[in-house]
């Protein structure tokens, strides 16, 4: 995994009456959750994200159909299959993100550890990788 990013397996409690996944912040989930959306019904060969966050951290998790998502730092570059409800991306601070090829049952959870805050985002690459090459120089990633 890149720099700031970590795979998280949840714990699947199965029975007769099917699956169950707890998810509870500063537990399965490393942070306080103060925003939950979902992103459905993309379209082919659409690409969303394009940006960074300056401080928040947020968890990805795909809990129906698939998605992909590119997780890039100046010095490195993934790309993340996410097709297993019982798995999250959590990506930390300074980590540029696309989400593409979601498949057209995709539905994509996030829960992010901030309130929506427009000047927390950095949408300009050139701009994100300036500010990017600095962060990880001063700050010690997890």
């Amino acid at each position: 995994m890149i720099k700031n990013t970590e795979m998280v397996d949840f714990k699947v409690f199965h029975d007769k009456w099917g699956h169950l996944i707890p998810v509870e912040e500063n537990a399965t989930i490393p942070f306080d959750i103060k925003r939950v959306y979902y992103i459905f019904g993309v379209e082919d060969g659409i690409r969303r994200g394009f940006h960074s966050h300056r401080e928040l951290n947020q968890a990805l998790v795909c809990v129906h159909g698939e998605v992909k998502i590119l997780v890039k730092t100046p010095e490195e570059e993934e790309n993340i299959l996410l097709d297993n409800p019982a798995r999250a991306l959590l990506i930390g601070p300074m980590v540029w993100r696309e989400m593409y090829d979601f498949s057209k049952d995709a539905v994509l959870l996030v829960l992010a550890s901030e309130h929506y805050d427009e000047a927390d985002y950095i949408r300009d690459y050139a701009v994100y990788e300036k500010e990017a090459k600095t962060w990880f120089k001063n700050v010690v990633s997890r």
